[in-house]
C-alpha cells in the first residue's frame, strides 16, 4: 500500500536497486504508488501496479510517434505527461551535414536517457556498445502495426518468465519493438502474419506459459491454413 515501510536485507556482496513505485527516504524506503512488491534477476525492487499513465525513467525502451518539429530537436509522443525530445544526432550516422530524414508521424524505438519530475524526457536512437537494440531508430513507415497495451502487459512481456515469444518464434518469422510506455510495434511476413502476431502478444496478458502455447498453436494453424 502507499506510505508503507518496505525492509531488505542488503550487504555488501547484494546490493539492492529501487526500481518504479519506491522512494527512499534517509534510511527507509516508502512505497509511492500501490501495486505489488517485484523483483527482477538483477536486484531491482520495483512495485508492479496498474497505472494508466506512462512514468518514464531512465534507460527504458519506448516507442513513440514525431509529432513535431523544434530546431536540432524532434518532439516524440511517447503517452506521458509530457511529451519526449530527441535530438537529431542521437540516430545512428547522424551528423550536422547528413541530418536524419525524419517527418511528423514517424513511429519512433528509442531510449530514454532523462527523466526528471521538472524537465522534459529525452531520447537517443543510437544502437548501444553490445548491438542489444539493433531496431533504435525510425521504425519501417510502411510495414508493420503499432498498438497500445497495459503497461501490466509489457512489463510481462520483457519478464525472463514470458514464454511468448519463444513460442511465437518456432511458428512465425517477425520483428517487434516492446516499449515500456504501453507501444507495440509488430511486423510479421504479411499482413495476416501481423494480425495474428498482435492477437498473441494482446490475448498473453491475463494467460499462463501453458494457456499462450495452446492459443498460439491455434493461431499458427489458422494462419497457415488462410495461406
Amino acid at each position: 500500500m502507499t506510505s508503507e515501510n518496505v525492509k531488505f536485507k542488503i550487504s555488501l556482496l547484494n546490493q539492492v536497486w529501487l526500481g518504479p513505485g519506491l522512494r527512499r527516504i534517509a534510511d527507509d524506503v516508502f512505497v509511492s504508488r500501490a501495486g505489488v512488491l517485484k523483483k527482477t534477476h538483477n536486484n531491482i525492487y520495483y512495485v508492479d501496479g496498474l497505472q494508466k499513465r506512462y512514468v518514464p525513467a531512465p534507460d527504458e525502451m519506448v516507442v513513440g510517434i514525431v509529432t513535431k518539429k523544434l530546431g536540432d530537436f524532434f518532439r516524440v509522443d511517447i503517452g506521458a505527461s509530457e511529451q519526449a525530445l530527441v535530438h537529431f544526432q542521437a540516430f545512428k550516422g547522424a551528423t550536422k551535414k547528413m541530418r536524419p530524414n525524419i517527418n511528423v508521424g514517424d513511429i519512433l524505438f528509442g531510449k530514454v536517457v532523462l527523466a526528471c519530475p521538472d524537465m522534459e524526457p529525452e531520447l537517443v536512437c543510437c544502437e548501444d556498445t553490445q548491438g542489444e537494440h539493433e531496431r533504435l531508430g525510425i521504425l519501417p513507415p510502411t510495414q508493420g502495426h503499432l498498438f497500445t497495451c497495459s503497461l501490466h502487459l509489457v512489463r510481462k512481456l520483457v519478464s525472463p518468465d514470458c514464454k511468448l515469444f519463444d513460442i511465437l518464434k518456432k511458428a512465425f518469422k517477425f520483428e517487434t519493438a516492446i516499449g515500456m510506455n504501453g507501444k507495440v510495434w509488430v511486423n510479421g511476413v504479411d499482413v495476416t502474419t501481423t494480425i495474428a502476431l498482435g492477437d498473441a502478444i494482446l490475448s498473453a496478458e491475463i494467460m499462463t506459459n501453458k494457456e499462450i502455447e495452446e492459443h498460439c498453436n491455434k493461431l499458427a494453424m489458422n494462419v497457415h491454413f488462410i495461406k
